[in-house]
């Protein structure tokens, strides 16, 4: 047999499996070379990238080996957690290189199958590891660890910003959240640069326990930034509670876990101060607050100025909308809407109400004449946009979805005073 022809026998019989070291019966029998135990390859291979310490990560690795009529057959390279690194074979089978970026300070094994000009295999396997990231990434998962309503959205803030979809893509991808019981399926969605919500289609289960974490560290980013080590999150749901307000009828029903557990008669936002129709959550509760009408403009003196005690009081919107006691109102409640935008009720009945709920709970307003809640700038609005809607906030697209398991308005996952201050009565 020429040389030619050997050479061309062995590529097949190399492209029928990989690693080689399967496929070594794959053409055996008889005499045939292939059959024979690898040699030590060493002294043909060269490692390019690893050579003289840890390899930068940012630099594709590159194996190569002596041009003697030596030919490389397979490379496979993986981390420590057994993930495949992908490359790319030359056509004469002289050298290979990296086609996806290394992890930065991470630990590589990287396993080289030649055969030389007889066709005899040889074998050759290096450890290297490649240097740390002198700058991080690192993500902070929201809320704090807890139980919620099946409402709360799961929040990830960067430490840096990140534009290029091609970097977030890497970022978002590397966002775990699973849950039990399973959820609905679910997706990221970038608030802006710095700043991601994840929720599944529909509502979280009730009781269910929510873990999200990340795999970013060491992952290559862009250009000089490479993902940290951080801390994973579990949060836990409780019962589903919903409360829906209706601003025509001036009732809230209430229900637990699908079943009606007490109608409330209510006042909402009188017209000009017309209460946010759409789904909020509950941000947080406040035994006592006081609300002065100059935190919205209304200056004192005037026919609708106010500055008044108020107890037991659920916040739902960042800019001070709340569901609280309002005895000054009661002959209203259940026949009109009186209130500057919050929804008001007797003592007894918000006392209830506040100790019924928890954060993240569903607090909807329907038939208000008032506009849409907004999806980030006022609190968790998240729910307002529809499933189709909350895909196209991913940066991978219908990739970007898990079974839960994974531009532009301002971060609202903030506690800056300057958000919670009294708005409406």
């Amino acid at each position: 047999m020429s040389h030619n022809s050997r050479r061309r026998n062995a590529l097949r019989c190399s492209l029928l499996v990989a690693p080689l070291a399967v496929g070594l019966t794959a053409c055996g029998g008889g005499g045939n070379p292939l059959a024979a135990a690898p040699y030590d390859a060493a002294a043909k291979v060269a490692f390019g990238s690893a050579a003289g310490g840890k390899a930068d990560p940012s630099k594709p690795l590159q194996v190569s080996i002596k041009d003697d009529g030596s030919r490389i057959t397979d490379v496979t390279a993986t981390d420590a957690a057994g993930r495949y690194v992908r490359g790319e074979l030359s056509a004469d089978g002289l050298s290979w290189h990296s086609t996806a970026a290394l992890a930065a300070g991470a630990h590589y094994t990287v396993r080289v199958s030649t055969e030389d000009s007889d066709g005899r295999p040889g074998r050759k396997v290096l450890g290297f590891d490649t240097t740390p990231a002198d700058a991080g990434l690192h993500v902070a998962f929201g809320p704090d660890a807890g139980t919620y309503g099946v409402g709360e959205p799961i929040t990830a803030e960067l430490s840096v910003p990140v534009k290029d979809r091609a970097a977030r893509a890497a970022v978002e991808g590397n966002l775990k959240v699973t849950s039990s019981p399973q959820a609905a399926a679910g997706s990221w969605y970038w608030v802006d640069d710095r700043t991601l919500h994840y929720r599944p289609s529909t509502y979280w289960p009730a009781h269910a326990t929510i873990n999200v974490s990340s795999t970013l560290n060491g992952v290559r980013v862009q250009d000089g930034l490479y993902g940290g080590a951080d801390k994973s999150l579990t949060v836990h749901t409780g019962d589903r509670v919903e409360a829906l307000t209706d601003a025509g009828t001036h009732e809230m029903t209430f229900k637990r876990n699908g079943k009606v557990v007490r109608t409330l008669p209510v006042t909402t936002g009188k017209p000009g101060f017309s209460t946010r129709n759409g789904i909020k959550v509950v941000l947080g509760k406040e035994s006592f607050v006081r609300m002065q009408s100059e935190s919205i403009g209304i200056a004192a003196g005037s026919s609708d100025s106010y500055d008044l005690p108020v107890y037991w009081a659920t916040r739902v919107t960042w800019s001070g909308e709340y569901v609280h006691a309002a005895p000054w109102s009661e002959g209203s409640q259940g026949y009109a809407n009186v209130s500057h935008g919050c929804t008001g009720m007797s003592t007894e009945n918000a006392h209830w109400f506040f100790d019924n709920v928890r954060e993240g709970d569903i607090v909807q307003v329907v038939n208000s004449l008032g506009d849409m809640m907004t999806p980030f700038d006022n609190g968790f609005g998240d729910w307002n946009l529809n499933w189709s809607q909350w895909k196209k906030g991913s940066a991978l697209g219908d990739a970007g979805q898990s079974a839960t398991s994974g531009g532009g308005a301002e971060s609202v996952n903030s506690t800056d005073p300057a958000r919670l201050r009294p708005e409406t009565v």
